[in-house]
């Protein structure tokens, strides 16, 4: 089996997963890591047993393909780099602070011929393939994202590091345009929105309420989709779900099978797959962009300064 060689850039809490995983992986042939933190660059070589690259440049020259694990403020800079150098990149989500960079990248990812997905890992959760096979026509969907507050990501508000899992997930779902937004968000310990709750309307009257938080005492990862016949219930977290439908003796309940497995190693699997193969990503860089204009439209309906 032909392997890829692959790297990590940015090995801090998420891009250490990847890492983990990428060791693993018998598609992959893990061959370099790169981090402006040098120390961190040598505990995640040692632990892995990879090299550590001392630039961009010598990291770019040992890999086909990496992931970006570094602040969004950064994603644009590194990822344009590399796809210009004809690389195939799993970019963490939110793929860029803009959409108007975003987009950028997401067409030089079609220019150079290359991979471009993006990290919205939850996609890749055997929930998610229980739902879509038992989904017929939305009617309303309610979604729960909560954590207690993180040491990483807070150069964003919740809105793009929470909730747009549960946008691009929903625009997945609702094939329809978003009609209306209504948005409300509270900073409490950072300069953007800690919480957040926003109620979209779409054109074929499918309304989603979803609400984000990263100051939660408790994690909660949940969605609830109510459709005519049938209204599913299902944890990201526990990977597990029930639906409930109409029945000639009133409302039966049954447990939805879900083969449980880690989203990450299924999405850095089909990232490998994809370069390998050159079949399109499950989240490229124009359903990410997409995802991240309806964050950012719903971060300027909060009024927020």
């Amino acid at each position: 089996m032909k392997k890829l060689r692959v790297g990590v850039v940015g090995v801090g809490h998420i891009g250490k997963n990847h890492a983990r995983l990428y060791a693993e992986l018998p598609s992959a042939s893990f061959t370099a890591i790169y981090d402006t933190d040098p120390q961190k660059a040598r505990d995640v070589s040692e632990e892995f047993h990879v090299p550590a690259s001392s630039s961009l440049d010598e990291f770019s020259e040992n890999v086909e393909a990496a992931s970006i694990a570094t602040p969004t403020n950064t994603h644009v800079e590194i990822a344009r780099e590399l796809l210009r150098r004809g690389k195939h990149l799993l970019v963490e989500k939110p793929i860029a602070e803009n959409t108007a960079s975003a987009r950028e990248l997401a067409e030089l990812a079609v220019s150079q011929n290359v991979i471009l997905q993006v990290g919205h890992v939850e996609r890749f959760n055997p929930v998610l393939s229980a739902l879509e096979e038992c989904l017929n026509h939305p009617r309303f969907i309610e979604a729960h994202r909560l954590s207690p507050y993180p040491d990483r990501s807070t150069d964003i508000g919740v809105v793009l590091d929470l909730m747009i899992h549960d946008l691009e997930i929903i625009l997945h779902l609702v094939h329809s345009p978003v009609a209306t937004i209504d948005a409300v968000g509270v900073p409490v310990l950072s300069r953007g929105e800690d919480i957040a709750n926003a109620r979209l309307r779409f054109e074929d009257g499918c309304v989603a309420n979803i609400t984000s938080s990263r100051i939660s005492p408790e994690r909660m990862r949940k969605i609830r989709v109510f459709q005519e016949d049938a209204y599913l219930s299902l944890d990201y977290q526990n990977q597990t779900g029930e639906i409930y439908r109409r029945s000639a003796s009133g409302i039966s309940r049954e447990a939805v099978e879900i083969e449980q497995g880690e989203p990450l190693r299924r999405q850095l699997t089909a990232f490998i797959d994809c370069a390998l193969t050159g079949r399109q990503p499950r989240v490229s860089g124009f359903q990410a962009t997409a995802a991240l204009e309806l964050a950012v439209e719903i971060t300027k309906r909060m009024g927020l300064p």
